[in-house]
């Protein structure tokens, strides 16, 4: 279910009827080779809470096609972060090697 409207840490509230298992997904998309990607505090703050069921999908776009997702699963970082602190940005060639292909 699309929930981004809500602001809540993530795009897609996913269950899985036959597992029962619930993902929350935020979805990102860059153009092609971007070095960079900016997480709410909102978003952090659900990887961190989150962790099992946190996903984060980067969708890199070339000549408006999107690619195949990347996901990049658990805590993006290792603390909370500061309530001056609106958002993250991260060095998306680093968060990028930790991502994998959907299964």
């Amino acid at each position: 279910a699309d929930v981004s409207a809500q602001k809540i840490g993530y795009d897609i509230a996913s269950h899985d009827p036959k597992s029962g298992h619930l993902r929350f997904i935020e979805v990102k998309g860059r153009i092609d080779g971007a070095d960079s990607v900016m997480i709410t505090r909102q978003e952090v703050i659900t990887s961190l809470h989150e962790p099992e069921k946190f996903i984060l999908a980067i969708v890199s776009v070339n000549a408006g096609f999107a690619n195949e997702p990347r996901y990049v699963r658990g805590p993006l970082v290792e603390r909370e972060p500061s309530f001056l602190e609106t958002a993250i940005q991260f060095h998306l060639p680093r968060l990028l090697e930790r991502a994998t292909i959907p299964a």
